[in-house]
């Protein structure tokens, strides 16, 4: 049962092992479930819906609190994950289970994935009309075990997937904040440029926030988009900002740099491609064991006091 702080989203946008990811984690995420809804046969298997005869889409339903992620938060979320052009399924999954639409559960969320479909329509990111249907939400059947969290059970096949599928380089290309160099060098200041653009690193123990102690998080100086909170933050004597986690994995992306002669991952941000530093594991075993060694300069702090009027509210749930 539904609590009366928690509501509802269900999303349909192709594959459901990649869209389970993007949402979870979140502040006020309670669950995100994988599943198949919107056809005719009740508590269908994988491979009837998987054989396009069940009316059944691949989908995730979503457990939120609207207080802490607004459902507005969670439909834009959602377009990033998808191509919404696409009529007959998504990226290298063809067939009708792979169709993508927003499943509303009441009036004011079929309005706002209206006015979403509308703006994004109009918005002149894509040349093809959006092809995501929104719908009434019909009964919702959960997959098989095996098919829930598979990006963290089985987090190898589950990368090589979204990359071969053609979905993380669609992402990449058409959801990605882009600027030119000179929009950048405008923008940032010399450190900021030369650290997020070009892999650079700061001076240890000279730099804005290695010895930060206030309440708040961390956000891409390019993007705003958020990467680090104050709670997962601790001193690791190294002379850079230290943290244990990110605030969502899903605006991380780790890789392998051999620069230097070293071998390490490199820590970037999703959303803007900028360069934020390296993640080690020598960090507190307690914690998980990382550490993610991050450059003042590819980041702004956001105090906890300023969270609301800077547009993060629903990350005060952090501090709670």
């Amino acid at each position: 049962m539904v609590q009366t702080n928690q509501a509802l989203a269900t999303f349909a946008g192709g594959c459901f092992w990649c869209m389970v990811e993007p949402f979870d984690q979140q502040p006020g995420i309670h669950s995100v479930i994988s599943g198949y809804t919107g056809g005719h046969k009740k508590n269908p298997t994988y491979e009837e819906v998987c054989s396009n005869t069940t009316g059944h889409l691949e989908a995730v339903q979503i457990t939120f609190d609207p207080n802490v992620f607004s459902y507005e938060k969670l439909l834009q979320l959602f377009w990033q994950q998808i191509d919404p052009t696409d009529s007959g399924g998504q990226f290298n999954d063809r067939g009708e289970s792979y169709q993508t639409a927003i499943f509303y559960h009441n009036e004011q969320q079929q309005q706002m994935a209206e006015q979403a479909k509308e703006n994004l329509a109009q918005s002149g990111r894509f040349s093809k009309p959006i092809a995501t249907e929104i719908l009434p939400a019909k009964p919702f059947y959960p997959a098989e075990e095996k098919h829930q969290d598979y990006y963290k059970k089985n987090s190898f096949h589950y990368r090589l997937y979204k990359k071969g599928s053609g979905r993380e380089s669609f992402i990449q290309d058409n959801w990605k904040v882009k600027h030119t160099p000179e929009e950048l060098k405008a923008k940032l200041t010399p450190i900021q440029y030369h650290v997020t653009q070009e892999n650079g690193t700061e001076r240890p123990f000279e730099n804005l926030y290695y010895n930060e102690e206030q309440d708040g998080i961390y956000v891409d100086v390019v993007s705003g988009e958020p990467l680090f909170s104050s709670t997962d933050k601790y001193d690791a004597g190294c002379g850079w900002p230290s943290f244990t986690k990110p605030i969502s994995r899903h605006e991380i992306d780790e890789q392998l740099d051999t620069s230097h002669g070293m071998r390490r991952i490199e820590v970037r941000s999703k959303t803007a491609d900028s360069h934020l530093g390296h993640v080690f594991d020598d960090g507190p075993a307690e914690s998980g064991g990382s550490r993610y060694c991050i450059n003042s300069a590819a980041l702004r702090f956001v105090p906890k006091e300023q969270l609301v009027q800077e547009g993060y509210g629903q990350y005060l749930s952090l501090f709670e």
